[in-house]
């Protein structure tokens, strides 16, 4: 990690800026007691920040940035963005034709091991798996669930109509289920299964079984117009999301705080600080801008890696799904940590 150029050589623009600060006055509680995973942080380096914050006004929060942080490049910097977003699906409470594909709860049976607790040196890395006969072993994985292995637990939150609109609900970690009576409920992460994420579009483009562009949009019709095939290459994606229903504002990331559309991200919290500030310069405009850490994500793996938070709505769904942006990230530090941990400082 070593300084990078000032904010104002990034050309941020203030409407990102603006809503990437409402993003990160939401992040403060929880960056005020929180253990930092990278090491670069520690809780108080964002109290100045954050109490500056609570009043800032937004028309000039470029100014607020510029003043607060630093900017620092991790690695090379060369950044790979995403997008995700909330999605709406079919449902029902109860089980009946046309909504079959059970919508689970965390198992009481699955540990979620955080082998930090063993050794400072694993801090942040956690095993999931079942107790077998004395040991932990892996949990089941999706095609196991899909069969069966959960059913009779009362462990359903509602059914689903469509198990692909419930495979990508998986995948963004969050949505919204409308029942046929017109009410909702909005659900979110609680929990996976410890299995490894496969990006089903990478396996369609190397068996040529889509040509043009992988969007999830494309994804989704391919399994729909291939539904046993698509069954069967959804299994090759072993990890399984487990669900809870939330209330108030949402959906919440990894702070447990509720995202911002267009200015929330998940990123590796081995390299990046939970509620950092990111500015992004890539080949997608839509995607430029200032952005804040506040989730994470399977797929979200190393030190420039994004994936960008777009809200919920048709036009959000196309923006996240098409999102494959290319480019040069920066990370904003609160001022000081760079001189305290020096400028070639290594996040774990």
């Amino acid at each position: 990690m070593k300084p990078g150029p000032s904010l104002d050589q990034l050309a941020a623009s203030p409407a990102s800026a603006a809503r990437a600060l409402a993003a990160f006055r939401i992040s403060c509680p929880s960056l005020l007691r929180r253990r930092d995973v990278s090491q670069l942080t520690d809780p108080a380096d964002w109290s100045e920040a954050c109490t500056a914050a609570g009043s800032w006004p937004g028309d000039n929060a470029l100014q607020f940035f510029a003043g607060y942080f630093e900017t620092a490049t991790v690695g090379d910097g060369r950044a790979f963005a995403t997008g995700y977003y909330e999605p709406r699906i079919a449902a029902s409470r109860t089980k009946m034709p046309g909504y079959e594909v059970p919508i689970y709860r965390v198992p009481a049976d699955l540990i979620d091991l955080d082998l930090g607790m063993f050794s400072p040196d694993l801090a942040g890395r956690h095993v999931r798996g079942r107790a077998l006969y004395g040991q932990l072993v892996p949990y089941y994985d999706r095609g196991d669930i899909e069969d069966g292995v959960l059913v009779a637990r009362g462990l359903e939150i509602a059914w689903a109509a469509d198990p692909v609109d419930l495979f990508f609900m998986q995948i963004q970690g969050s949505g919204e289920l409308v029942f046929p009576d017109g009410s909702t409920a909005r659900i979110g992460y609680a929990g996976q299964n410890g299995r490894d994420y496969v990006a089903i579009g990478g396996l369609l483009r190397q068996r040529g079984l889509i040509s043009g562009p992988i969007s999830m949009q494309a994804i989704r019709d391919w399994l729909h117009a291939n539904p046993e095939q698509g069954r069967a290459l959804m299994r090759e994606d072993r990890s399984y999301v487990f669900f809870k229903e939330l209330t108030g504002p949402g959906p919440l990331g990894a702070l447990g705080r509720p995202l911002t559309p267009r200015a929330s991200a998940a990123t590796d919290p081995k390299f990046i600080p939970l509620g950092a500030p990111i500015v992004l310069t890539s080949d997608r405009p839509e995607a430029n801008g200032l952005w804040i850490a506040q989730d994470t994500g399977g797929a979200i793996k190393g030190a420039n890696r994004l994936d960008t938070f777009w809200g919920d709505g048709d036009e959000a769904a196309v923006l996240a799904g098409g999102m494959a942006a290319r480019g040069q990230a920066w990370l904003l530090l609160p001022r000081g940590v760079l001189a305290r941990k020096g400028s070639h400082a290594s996040p774990r």
